[in-house]
């Protein structure tokens, strides 16, 4: 078939969005629309307890949906329709069947992030007075808790009457600190569909019919987010393609699963994609030349630098299918990274190694207003985010640079309708000509496409006025050996108007102290690579994993505040530490005993030594437990040769408790 068919056949097929928008523009009619055209379509696929994949189809789901749906009503009989009702649910095919049944019932979705803390989901619930939560989580609430148990062992009326509601409500990442809602309705949610209207006019792999081949999207991204929730659920739901569920989001799990399965389209935030990236450039470090070579070719080719000749063997499907068996498998067609900044570096090596990866942008307010879209090569490694998509509105809002940046403005009957805010609602906030301001730095070329500079919250100013972007900056830092995440944000200088550029690191935990030291050369060396002017004024690591918002980009404000605030989470390498001491006790026994003490607090808590803080607290602040302290007991014990009694286990928290209690009971021993 050639390529004008396969365009003709997908505009065809992706068309059927104009029948939804002359529907009444509900939430139940993007249900009863996708349910009836697809109900013979493989809906749902997922690993069982016994490590089996299983599948079943929009019939089976639209079942389930209506089935849940009448349990919910009979579980909240007593209860008001219209009111809310909080959905609080890892990615499973339960997560979207409650969340139909929840619309289905009468009530409108509050769609929070499984991982929240209880009093997260307590402030939550609040905010939105909700009635009831479904959620398979540990905690109690103070309101009616459904468990997902409850609700499909609940006895079924099979002459349930659907109530539909016809709003769902969002959390916003929080990045900022601030915690902000924002409400969809059915119209909001229908044109999010329709943006997809006019992508048949630039590719043929984003979304087919059965005739051009299977899709079988990988449902990672939490649903709850607006990218997951757009971008995988209602897109793909709509169109009746396959949602498969890993059974975890380990690496392992996620790569196994797409080459066993034979998904053809992965979404993920850039995080997922610089892991792979910098996974593969470890493990090429330690192939032979030869080999090396072979994947410098192969990426060469398929980023276009070199033709087929010069290529060789690189070029060929064999090799291709051979690298990426133990990555991907090799039915990915289509790959898209959204949540934050994708860099250069990373699209170079994922469309290297075969795999078609663009850009797309959006956020809680106006949902996914545009992806790159174009099958070149060139077009994807510059890393855009494509022009508007149907039905969206973007312009610039220039600053004073002359530079053509500024904040970009977002106009579409997707924006959300109304927000809430501390538990008061308002309209959502766009300015008298209908645009919403996003506060993110944008620049366009002569071809209409839209490039994301950064934040401006996020904007550091130096001594020059000149601005500097943290995401641009933190891709010169992303491959350094052994730091998982990295975070740049600016800090006011003392005395100063311009701001100090703060370099913080988060490690492997087994990370030894000569590869502190190497870690920290690496990073002036790397500074020499910077824009002119621009140096790494402050240096800290991460005693803890780095706080992420819906587990896809770092919480700068997050970490910037508790740094500021002097948090004992994050060590600055610029003094030593864990020389610092609070209590006093001799120099001479601190020689004796603090070096050893900490060498064995490390061991045991497989915390390398420059997170071991001299008085730090053995729980709240280094993570043990009870278990881990008997077996530090035991250590220092043997050690020393010394015997700590039982009434003082769990009143020494820190080195210091252990160096003082290890110096009494020498010295008792010597006196006797």
């Amino acid at each position: 078939m050639n390529i004008e068919k396969k365009h003709k056949l997908a505009k065809e097929y992706l068309s059927s969005a104009n029948d939804l928008l002359k529907t009444s523009l509900k939430m139940e009619d993007i249900f009863n629309y996708s349910m009836k055209k697809n109900l013979h379509s493989v809906a749902m696929e997922y690993t069982n307890d016994n490590g089996k994949i299983r599948h079943y189809r929009y019939s089976k789901y639209r079942k389930h949906c209506y089935e849940f749906a009448s349990a919910i009503s009979s579980l909240l009989y007593q209860q008001p329709k219209n009111r809310v009702i909080a959905l609080k649910v890892a990615n499973c095919p339960r997560w979207c069947e409650m969340f139909w049944a929840i619309l289905m019932s009468g009530y409108k979705p509050l769609l929070i992030d499984a991982k929240t803390s209880k009093e997260g989901t307590e402030n939550l619930l609040k905010q939105t007075n909700a009635i009831a939560i479904v959620t398979d989580d540990m905690y109690l609430y103070n309101t009616t808790k459904l468990s997902i148990y409850d609700i499909v062992e609940e006895n079924h009326n099979y002459s349930f009457t659907p109530t539909w509601e016809n709003e769902v409500i969002f959390c916003s990442s929080g990045t900022t600190g601030d915690v902000k809602l924002m409400v969809y309705n059915g119209e909001n949610l229908v044109n999010q569909i329709a943006e997809s209207l006019e992508m048949g006019d630039s590719t043929i792999d984003l979304m087919y019919p059965k005739k051009l081949g299977k899709l079988k999207i990988l449902a990672m991204i939490p649903l709850h987010h607006i990218f997951g929730f757009v971008a995988v659920f209602l897109w793909f739901t709509f169109y009746g393609k396959t949602l498969v569920f890993p059974a975890s989001n380990s690496s392992k799990d996620l790569l196994s699963l797409c080459a066993k399965s034979k998904v053809t389209h992965v979404f993920s935030v850039p995080l997922f994609w610089d892991g792979i990236t910098t996974a593969l450039e470890r493990k090429k470090a330690m192939m032979d030349p030869k080999k090396q070579q072979l994947m410098d070719k192969m990426i060469g080719f398929h980023t276009g630098k070199l033709s087929k000749d010069e290529a060789g063997f690189a070029a060929s499907r064999i090799a291709m299918k051979k690298v990426q068996k133990n990555l991907l498998g090799s039915h990915v067609r289509y790959c898209i990274s959204g949540g934050g900044y994708l860099n250069n570096h990373t699209a170079t090596i994922i469309n290297g190694l075969g795999y078609n990866l663009y850009n797309g942008y959006g956020m809680t307010e106006i949902g996914v207003t545009s992806v790159e879209l174009s099958p070149n090569v060139d077009e994807r490694l510059k890393c855009s985010i494509g022009k508007p998509l149907h039905g969206v509105e973007y312009k610039i809002n220039p600053d004073d640079s002359g530079t053509g940046k500024g904040e970009l403005l977002v106009r579409s009957k997707a924006v959300h309708i109304r927000e809430i805010i501390g538990g008061k609602e308002s309209k959502s906030s766009i300015d008298s000509e209908g645009y919403f301001h996003t506060g993110d730095i944008a620049e366009v070329d002569a071809a209409g496409r839209y490039y994301i500079r950064g934040r401006m919250k996020d904007v550091i100013v130096n001594a020059n006025g000149e601005n500097i972007f943290p995401d641009e900056l933190e891709i010169y830092f992303q491959n350094l050996d052994r730091v998982n995440k990295i975070c740049i944000f600016g800090k006011q200088k003392e005395g100063s108007t311009d701001e100090a550029i703060v370099l913080v690191l988060e490690v492997d935990n087994h990370i030894k102290e000569d590869e502190i030291k190497a870690l920290k050369e690496k990073v002036k060396k790397i500074e020499e690579d910077l824009p002119h002017g621009v140096k790494i004024d402050e240096l800290y690591f991460a005693r803890n994993k780095l706080p992420l918002a819906n587990s896809m980009k770092v919480k700068r404000y997050q970490v910037k505040k508790a740094i500021e605030a002097g948090s004992k989470d994050y060590i600055s390498l610029d003094g030593n530490m864990q020389k610092k001491i609070s209590k006093k006790i001799p120099q001479e026994v601190l020689d004796k005993y603090l070096d050893d003490v900490r060498a064995i607090f490390s061991e045991v808590l497989i915390l390398p030594l420059f997170k071991i803080e001299n008085d730090a607290h053995w729980i709240n602040d280094l993570g043990g437990d009870s278990m881990n302290y008997v077996e530090l007991i035991q250590k220092v014990n043997e050690k020393f040769k010394v015997n700590i009694p039982e009434n003082k286990y769990g009143k020494l928290t820190c080195v210091l408790d252990f160096v003082e209690e290890i110096d009494a009971l020498k010295s008792k021993k010597h006196k006797d």
